[in-house]
């Protein structure tokens, strides 16, 4: 794997992030966090080890009081497809020839060529918080998707679960197509999906592989917007070397990033209980007996209020939330 790239590391950071393999993480505006995904020759798929380092750097950027939102994407023609599967099948391969036992007797350490991969616990293969560590993320505060290229298998389970997705007209293409492999999405994509979508799409999607374009996802509503990037193609422009959907998606992010950053948290807390199947009653009286609590009366909360009866724009603290 190619070394850890920071750029524009702004002075506000109250610790640097922390370093993620093949990853680029740069500060294209104030509190906004790009994380690009820099494996072009393999489609930008993750191995093993770079979930846990990413799960860190999610970790990290909740911490961050100064980072409000983040947008990830992919290098190259992928956003991300997938696991990584030769390192998979290699290390299947080094399971079955190293190990005389049967599969039950199996550790953790050496898994079966036939275990699924799993994000139900943390294991060597991937961390709670899932492929990429962003699948089955609750955590703090919003990430954007912006899908440039391919986005199969657990890129597309990071996708549903990011909290906007920005997509390529011409480039982006969508599918969980690991029941062609004789494996499935286990990194929490298959609940998510049937809520998102309903159980005939959700099934359309998850058992026969399909692949999609942009422009069905958003019918389906799992895309917030869809980019036209005109002939610009894979390389992007001249702005920084970002491509239109990745500058569509920071557009967003610095929307998001204008708010008041707790409100921004607290309001996602409470998407979060609907997301996860909780009644409106129920999810609105814990928000309001638990976050709401916690901003009423805050610095933000008092500024909102003051800054739109004096008809200024409000002055955000960073979060201490």
């Amino acid at each position: 794997m190619s070394a850890p790239s920071y750029t524009n590391l702004p002075p506000g950071l109250s610790s640097p992030p922390p370093p993620v393999p093949s990853v680029i993480i740069s500060f294209p505006a104030d509190h906004i966090l790009l994380v690009t995904l820099n494996r072009p020759k393999q489609l930008n798929a993750i191995p093993r080890p770079q979930h846990f380092a990413l799960e860190r750097l999610w970790n990290w950027y909740d911490a961050e009081a100064s980072l409000r939102c983040a947008v990830l994407t992919g290098s190259g023609r992928a956003f991300c497809a997938g696991q990584d599967l030769k390192e998979w099948d290699s290390i299947n391969n080094n399971s079955s020839s190293n190990s005389s036992t049967p599969a039950k007797a199996t550790t953790a350490a050496t898994p079966p060529s036939s275990a699924p991969e799993t994000a139900i616990e943390s294991t060597d293969r991937m961390p709670l918080s899932g492929f990429g560590g962003l699948s089955n993320r609750g955590g703090k505060k919003p990430v954007i998707a912006a899908v440039n290229g391919i986005c199969f298998g657990g890129g597309m389970e990071m996708a549903i679960n990011c909290d906007l997705v920005i997509a390529s007209a011409e480039n982006a293409s969508f599918a969980l197509p690991e029941v062609s492999i004789g494996v499935i999405a286990l990194a929490g994509a298959l609940p998510r999906l049937v809520r998102s979508v309903g159980r005939q799409r959700a099934s359309e999607m998850a058992l026969s592989g399909k692949r999609y374009g942009a422009e069905e996802m958003k019918g389906w509503g799992l895309v917030n917007e869809v980019v036209t990037e005109g002939n610009q193609g894979e390389g992007g422009d001249k702005n920084g070397g970002r491509n239109k959907v990745v500058e569509k998606a920071l557009e967003w992010a610095g929307k998001i990033a204008k708010n008041s950053p707790d409100a921004v948290i607290v309001s996602r807390e409470g998407l979060k209980l609907g997301w996860e199947g909780m009644g409106p009653q129920q999810g609105t009286e814990l928000i309001i007996k638990g976050w709401y609590g916690r901003i009423e009366g805050g610095e933000n909360f008092v500024e909102g209020v003051r800054s739109f009866n004096e008809r200024r724009k409000p002055v955000w603290k960073d979060s201490k939330l």
